[in-house]
């Protein structure tokens, strides 16, 4: 489909497909529908969405928060009817690709170079591209064992048939010499990725990306290389969806805004996921009392930044990352004559025992401990009823709100169980963070004043409690 424009000579309606944090596909399609105004399809592949653009808007879909990657679709099939054998199988991807469609998803390609070119590259981004693109979370459970071996994006090109995608590109080197000499394609070097998920292939994905990859690179005489390309097509199978794209991002757009990392510094764009499940309003306080890297507040800073944001954490090294963070963001925004102020103030302090006033605050939102690579689960056992106590009293009777993200999911449960006289849980979104399942709770602060509910007066359970909630917690399991 294509429209003439006069002023701008002829505008192509393509489609974009987008990685999103899985559980949060409804969010990102919101955020399309309000910022774009196109309705976004949800992929039966978890964590992707795709719609509709026109040219002329392309450069909107990169100011889009809750997005990880993105590429521009040549081609789809809903019901892709694979052969039998690994032989045929492969035969067929290869003679695909030189019947596909490719002519405006290269001219989009080409545009969305140039709008990149405007912009400024992002000098180290490249190092998380493979990482970012097809993260073992974005599969579902079925495909797991599948996962481990070959979903990590794999990047084989009929050249070397066993190059992995954790050697990744600087296309700045190749960036000048292909503007200059756009229509001399033999000079374009690409890669092809192929990301699998399903149980009924016969074959893998290191198979699919480097059979596939001969074909388009014999079809149309580029270069194969798996560092310095220019091109990355991307291979989405997922059990009979397939998608053939080209990818539109060289990094992840979640990670804009940490340049002080800690060892579990949530996605950008989970945290726009978390903030827009609370729908901050202007003048609410909204706090986070394990801030971390600061991830959470910085995004609501800059997204959502009629609310004021509270971070605070008990680990000093955990508040001196989130001061740089704050820091580093200050400056970029100075740096481009913006003003640099941020609604965020950064303090330390005991979780149970903050310094807020009693019914003070609007939201909470926070990242919990899942007592694997941050705390232990033993701990959260205590940690988790005094946490869910302390917030009940700062936050707002009746009007209050709370977001909670956490993979310690009986625990919480438990926990959540013994409070239902100050907190009722409305909502539970299942994500997956790093490869592990957890879940984003959206709760309701009660109407109940603190201090009149049985809940407030229980101190910290014995241990002999805590021991017996374990066994529990390994019988169930």
């Amino acid at each position: 489909r294509q429209d003439t424009d006069p002023t701008s000579g002829t505008i192509i309606t393509v489609t974009v497909g987008a990685t999103v944090p899985t559980g949060f596909e409804h969010t990102a399609a919101e955020e399309v529908k309000e910022k774009i105004g196109v309705d976004a399809r949800i992929s039966k592949d978890r964590g992707r969405i795709y719609f509709p653009i026109t040219t002329d808007k392309l450069f909107q879909v990169h100011l889009l928060r809750s997005v990880d990657n993105l590429c521009v679709v040549v081609a789809e099939y809903d019901h892709y009817q694979f052969k039998e054998s690994k032989e045929e199988t492969l035969n067929e991807l290869q003679e695909l690709a030189s019947k596909l469609p490719w002519t405006n998803a290269l001219e989009v390609w080409r545009l969305n170079r140039t709008l990149k070119k405007k912009k400024g590259h992002r000098k180290a981004g490249n190092a998380t591209r493979a990482k970012s693109n097809a993260e073992p979370s974005e599969v579902p459970a079925a495909a797991a064992a599948e996962t481990q071996q070959h979903e990590l994006p794999q990047v084989t090109s009929p050249d070397d048939d066993d190059a992995k995608a954790e050697v990744t590109p600087d296309s700045e080197t190749c960036q000048q010499d292909l503007e200059d000499t756009a229509p001399e394609v033999k000079l374009i070097k690409f890669r092809v990725t192929c990301n699998r998920a399903g149980d009924k292939h016969s074959f893998s994905s290191n198979e699919a990306a480097r059979d596939f990859g001969g074909a388009v690179q014999e079809f149309f005489q580029w270069k194969a290389d798996m560092t310095k390309f220019d091109i990355e097509v991307l291979l989405n199978i997922h059990n009979d969806e397939v998608v053939i794209g080209i990818a539109l991002t060289e990094e992840s757009l979640h990670r804009r805004n940490i340049s002080h990392f800690g060892p579990t510094t949530l996605r950008s764009t989970l945290c726009y996921g978390m903030l827009r499940l609370c729908k901050p309003q202007e003048s609410d306080i909204i706090l986070d009392p394990m801030c971390g890297t600061g991830a959470i507040p910085l995004e609501g800073a800059i997204e959502f930044s009629e609310s004021f944001y509270i971070a605070g954490d008990n680990n000093d090294m955990a508040v001196n990352r989130t001061v740089n963070n704050i820091c580093h963001i200050q400056k970029r925004r100075a740096d481009k004559g913006s003003p640099s102020g941020l609604p965020i103030d950064t303090v330390q302090w005991d979780l149970s025992n903050l310094p807020i006033r009693t019914s003070s605050v609007d939201i909470i939102i926070t990242d919990m401990p899942f007592g694997k690579r941050m705390g232990s689960r033993k701990k959260n056992w205590d940690l988790y009823p005094s946490c869910l106590r302390e917030m009940a009293r700062v936050c707002r009777p009746d009007s209050g709100k709370a977001v909670l993200l956490t993979q310690d999911k009986k625990c919480f449960a438990k926990a959540i169980s013994r409070m239902g006289g100050l907190w009722r849980k409305l909502h539970t979104v299942w994500v997956n963070v790093g490869g592990l399942h957890a879940g984003v709770y959206l709760l309701k602060r009660t109407g109940t004043v603190f201090g009149q509910a049985p809940e407030d007066v229980h101190e910290s359970r014995g241990r002999g409690d805590a021991q017996k909630d374990e066994r529990d917690d390994k019988e169930l399991c």
